[in-house]
Order: structure tokens, then sequence, then C-alpha cells
């Protein structure tokens, strides 16, 4: 489970069994839709979990969450909002 954004901070959740992969796919929009169409390409938040179920569930917990809730659990671990993907695009 993982939360990208973009310079405006727009958020977007998602779930995905090869993150590295996925970065790539956002950042390249590969995959047209909202991440393309807003640019949003900088991982911030993720999550691993043992279980595909896992992951879905905790998607949507968080997609349920309000935005001050999300920025609050991203701000917890990474108060800059680094992008973790960079290190993978070298």
């Amino acid at each position: 489970m993982y939360i990208i954004t973009n310079r405006s901070k727009t958020l977007y959740i998602g779930v995905t069994n090869d993150l590295e992969r996925r970065m790539y796919e956002h950042r390249e929009k590969i995959i047209p839709g909202f991440t393309s169409r807003y640019n949003i390409d900088r991982l911030v938040y993720y999550e691993t979990c043992s279980d595909p179920l896992d992951a879905i569930r905790r998607e949507k917990q968080l997609k349920s969450w309000s935005r001050s809730k999300k920025i609050e659990l991203i701000e917890k671990d990474n108060p800059a909002w680094h992008n973790f993907a960079v290190e993978w695009m070298e």
C-alpha cells in the first residue's frame, strides 16, 4: 500500500505487488488516469503487507480517512515529504 503525491500535494493511495515497477509506471505516465493527469509521481509513504487482502483493506481504510488524517500519517514518518522512490530513478 502506498501514497504518492505531486508538487501541489494532491494525494493518491494505491496497492501494488511491485512498488518499484509501479512507481516507474506513475513517473513515466504509462497508465492513463488520475495520476498521469495530475503528475502524481512522488512516493511519500508506503507500508508492506504479507497478505494482498490486508493491503487492500488498508488501502480502503486510508481512502476513507480525511485529508488531514492522511497528511498526519505521512508527516509522522516523513515530515519533509521526501520522495522515497528517487533512488530508483537513477
